[in-house]
């Protein structure tokens, strides 16, 4: 495998399948199986994954809501859906541990990066929730702050698009794929991949991003394999 150590984003919409909202079982366990399948080549995976699901804090601002308090509530989402990958993986014989960066302790582990560490070197995939536990911060922020705290060699972001686009692919048919782009020119060129703050941590700590396509089953796979999937920025 190419790489050792990986942090894993998935975005909590992409848990929705073919639903207009919640959580498809069906998309649930082809994620498991995908993970489970580089969980036993050796790989020490660490997760993130969103809660646009469920609730997202932007949400609560456009409702008249305090966003600090709408970023709480996206924060216990992101929990659920953690909660559900993490029964996803243990139905399939993944051993797991769930930190939360908010205090829940009858659920999860409170996020220690020093035992973080220690679960992924004894084997144990871990699913990291509720952010940063701070409001303002995206779940992006929170995949690029854990990964840097634990060493992981890079992070995947999994979509439901086959990487970077110079346009969305799914709005433009002349829209071009990038096998391989520096941060300073998906900033220069406007492109999206993850928030400011996310993709700075990324940048300034030399960590590369792949962003590839999560829906197909066997690209993340191929992706450690070091096959060429989707789209990897770096400097």
């Amino acid at each position: 495998m190419k790489y050792k150590r990986i942090l894993l984003k998935l975005s909590g919409e992409s848990l929705m399948g073919d639903k207009a909202f919640g959580i498809d079982n069906n998309r649930l366990a082809t994620y498991a199986s995908q993970i489970k399948a580089i969980y036993e080549s050796g790989v020490e995976v660490a997760i993130v994954i969103g809660g646009g699901n469920i609730f997202r804090g932007v949400q609560a601002e456009e409702g008249g809501m305090d966003r600090t308090h709408g970023d709480y509530m996206g924060m216990l989402a992101t929990m659920i859906n953690s909660m559900a990958l993490q029964a996803a993986l243990e139905s399939v014989g993944v051993q797991t541990r769930l930190q939360s960066a908010i205090e829940m302790k009858e659920i999860s582990e409170p996020f220690i990066r020093r035992k973080a560490v220690r679960h992924l070197e004894r084997g144990r995939v871990v699913i990291f929730g509720a952010g940063t536990g701070n409001p303002f911060f995206t779940t992006d922020s929170a995949a690029s702050l854990r990964a840097i705290e634990i060493n992981a060699e890079v992070i995947l972001k999994g979509t439901r698009v086959d990487g970077i686009y110079s346009a969305d692919p799914e709005k433009d048919p002349n829209a071009t794929k990038y096998d391989t782009i520096s941060f300073d020119d998906a900033y220069g060129k406007g492109l999206k991949v993850m928030d400011m703050t996310a993709f700075t941590l990324c940048k300034e700590n030399n960590l590369p991003i792949i962003v590839f396509d999560m829906d197909t089953p066997g690209n993340l796979q191929k992706v450690l394999e070091g096959e060429q999937v989707g789209t990897i920025v770096r400097n």
